[in-house]
């Protein structure tokens, strides 16, 4: 029975205790246990038995008059159990850890924030000018964001482009970092550019295009944008932490973001040609005049079901989230006057 059980020790642990440990606790498992004087011959290293017992998954039993003393493993139940309290205790302590990291910040934020002697605190705004710092900088911000990221990149470079500039989320963000991208029409002409947008938008990425756009951006959360200060931003670039301009950026951003197209959506001409289902056309029309549902619904003779339905199968259509933006993308395609 206990062999049995051994057998499906490392399914039971893996990833939860390193393999080493997992093969040690199997061992002792199929014996019953060992004298503590032979545990570590028994089981390769001193550090492999302090590592069962410090997690709960083997305990020493004090010598007795008949017998020496002996390290006995946990059942298997228990042993998991002493594992995962292991592991809550040490996410508790990261959580406080955080949360005390999060106070420091704040207090930081509060201190340095205030402008002294009539001067802004240069860690609100700095402009770097070497190269490499810019490069360094470029590349590491992305690693700051945690709620949003958000880029304008007319792909302009000092050299020609190749697939090397290609920056695209890191897989750590995916599900936890919205990452948004605007990009000029053009860049869709260009192969290795068309390649390099491919690249980031698998990784996640939603990315947009609009006829122009007219600088770069790198912008993490409410919390840094990094702005350029030439034509490519590779001498001379503008590191903003004021909230009250990195609030600006951010509605600047969206403005934007609500202009531009889908990477895949069909080109204003093509979209002509595709136009939405007279049932839905109708609906967005009255849509565009602000009606509310009930309104659109009256007037359209149908239900505030379908008119909802229609609703959802236009914005989904569109590529967008809000009626604003569907409103909006339906005038850029030629759907609505």
């Amino acid at each position: 029975m206990v062999a049995a059980t051994a057998g499906h020790m490392r399914d039971l642990f893996d990833g939860l205790v390193a393999p080493d440990v997992i093969e040690a606790y199997d061992r002792l498992l199929a014996t019953g246990g060992c004298a503590k004087d032979e545990a570590e011959t028994a089981l390769g290293s001193t550090e492999l038995v302090q590592a069962l017992t410090s997690q709960g998954m083997a305990h020493v039993l004090p010598h007795t008059p008949v017998n020496p003393a002996w390290l006995r493993p946990a059942s298997p139940d228990l042993a998991l159990q002493g594992v995962l309290a292991g592991h809550q205790r040490r996410l508790t302590q990261e959580a406080e850890r955080l949360l005390a990291g999060h106070g420091r910040l704040a207090e930081a934020q509060a201190r340095y924030s205030t402008a002294m002697n009539g001067k802004l605190p240069e860690h609100l705004v700095a402009v770097v000018s070497d190269r490499t710092q810019i490069s360094q900088l470029s590349a590491a911000l992305v690693n700051t964001a945690r709620q949003d990221w958000m880029t304008l990149d007319d792909l302009a470079a000092d050299m020609p482009l190749s697939e090397d500039f290609a920056a695209p989320p890191l897989p750590a963000a995916a599900g936890l970092v919205r990452c948004r991208s605007i990009y000029p029409v053009a860049a869709m002409d260009d192969p290795i550019a068309r390649r390099i947008i491919r690249a980031c938008t698998q990784a996640g990425e939603q990315a947009r295009l609009l006829p122009e756009v007219p600088m770069k951006m790198k912008l993490a959360d409410h919390t840094t944008a990094m702005l350029p200060l030439t034509r490519t931003g590779s001498a001379g670039a503008l590191v903003v932490r004021a909230p009250v301009i990195i609030a600006a950026l951010r509605d600047y951003f969206e403005l934007l973001w609500y202009r531009a197209t889908p990477v895949n959506a069909p080109s204003r001409s093509a979209a002509g040609e595709e136009r939405l289902p007279p049932a839905q056309q109708r609906v967005l029309a009255l849509m565009a005049e602000g009606l509310a549902d009930a309104a659109i619904a009256r007037r359209a003779g149908i239900s505030i079901t379908t008119v909802r339905r229609h609703i959802t199968s236009i914005m989904k259509r569109l590529g967008v989230t809000s009626r604003f933006a569907a409103g909006a993308a339906a005038q850029r395609r030629g759907w609505i006057g």
